[in-house]
């Protein structure tokens, strides 16, 4: 029985002998057998000799090719109305039509509500009774023209015929024939004439503006009509397209005022998916360019790019993309959260864990490498899509060593002792 403690003390006696005073011997002896071990291991990199080589941080890298994938431009958002208006009344009055309720279908210029018109019939009455009677002065006033006209004709008539006698008067005047009584009879004749034309002269001016007025009367009231019609035509509210009813029309009885709400009209067929693409992505988005989209239940639709914004948005620095979809049966509502995929030219990426991604000092998006010289090396590279197997990424060369473990511990330019890995599926 004390055999077993005996030998138990003298094991742990030439351990402790082992460790304090042949410390290096049992540390090599460890490192053999953890070379041995690793021989067979094909994925283990073979030692080297370089004293240089020594000093290199061990890391864990994946041997990645690059693979030609459909680089679609993947992004969330919604389904958006291609069209919503709130109408809204133009002129006050009481509701007298029946009102519609929310989700009813109507078509274009349907009626939506209709006000009482109260005293605008009589109004519009008396606008088209002044029109008449403004029309009714046109041909009295057209008639004083010609009556003033020849008036006029008459008075220079008279005017030519005074100095025919006064020039008359002169000449018998001169040769002892005629008195001067004469002469000036006939000179105040030819000032009375004058007299006449310029009376004549007035006359037709003043019917000439008459007609002017009766003219502008009849198109102020003629103005004044159209006015009158306009407001009764406010009083009838139409649908300004087909859609549904987002909301009830005006109830019966309810008094609308300028501006007052009287329903809320949208249109969803077609109806637009609106998502914002990334100001790195934005060039690889075109109008027309074929897009699908996986609405939150599941349902996947298919229409084209419609529109991209030029003006990013001043917080995200994003730009807005419409798709038009087809939506004939309207199952499709508005605010639908949806994934949306727009096609592009395919790019040959590498397949990386998201974990190897780093940065540089600069903030740039990045992985690191080993290079020919098993050294570490950080190389820019571009995010096309980020999956549940991995993050695929351009930038890098055809091959490349993407270190996977350990990325964080190098900089550029250290020796590194690389373990490789099977690069993701």
């Amino acid at each position: 029985m004390r055999i077993i403690p005996l030998l138990t003390a003298c094991l742990v006696t030439a351990f402790l002998y082992l460790l304090i005073i042949e410390r290096e011997l049992l540390f090599a002896f460890a490192h053999g057998d953890a070379a041995a071990e690793a021989a067979p291991d094909s994925t283990q990199p073979e030692e080297d000799d370089d004293p240089a080589q020594s000093d290199a941080i061990r890391v864990v890298a994946m041997r990645s090719e690059a693979q030609v994938i459909d680089s679609a431009v993947v992004l969330r958002g919604q389904t958006e109305a291609a069209r919503q208006v709130e109408v809204r009344a133009e002129t006050s009055g009481l509701v007298v039509s029946e009102p519609l309720r929310k989700g009813a279908f109507i078509e274009e210029g349907e009626l939506l509500c209709r006000l009482d018109p109260g005293t605008r019939a009589a109004s519009l009455a008396e606008a088209r009774a002044r029109l008449e009677e403004a029309r009714a002065r046109e041909p009295e006033a057209e008639a004083r023209i010609p009556t003033a006209e020849a008036q006029l004709e008459t008075a220079k008539a008279q005017l030519e015929e005074a100095r025919i006698n006064d020039n008359a008067a002169r000449r018998l005047s001169e040769g002892g024939f005629a008195s001067e009584s004469r002469v000036a009879s006939a000179r105040a004749a030819i000032r009375g004439a004058e007299a006449a034309v310029k009376s004549a002269e007035a006359e037709v001016k003043t019917a000439e503006s008459g007609l002017m007025s009766v003219a502008a009367g009849i198109q102020s009231a003629e103005a004044a009509v159209k006015t009158a019609e306009k407001e009764m035509s406010r009083l009838e509210i139409h649908a300004p397209f087909a859609g549904l009813l987002e909301s009830d029309t005006a109830e019966l009885g309810s008094l609308l005022s300028p501006n007052g709400l009287c329903a809320t009209v949208i249109q969803l067929d077609p109806i637009r998916v609106v998502g914002f693409v990334p100001e790195t992505q934005i060039d690889r988005v075109e109008v027309d360019a074929p897009a699908g989209a996986r609405l939150a239940d599941g349902r996947e639709v298919e229409g084209r790019v419609t529109f991209i914004s030029r003006a990013a948005d001043p917080t995200t620095r994003t730009f807005r993309v419409e798709l038009q979809v087809p939506n004939p049966d309207l199952d499709i509502r508005d605010g639908q959260t949806a994934e949306i995929a727009i096609a592009s030219d395919g790019a040959a990426a590498h397949l990386v864990p998201q974990s190897a991604l780093t940065l540089s000092d600069d903030g740039k998006l990045g992985v690191r490498i080993v290079d020919d010289e098993n050294r570490a090396r950080f190389r820019e590279v571009s995010l096309l899509r980020d999956t549940a197997e991995g993050a695929w990424v351009t930038g890098l060369d055809e091959r490349a060593d993407v270190i996977v473990i350990g990325q964080e511990y190098v900089i550029d330019g250290v020796p590194v002792r690389a373990s490789y890995e099977e690069p993701a599926q």
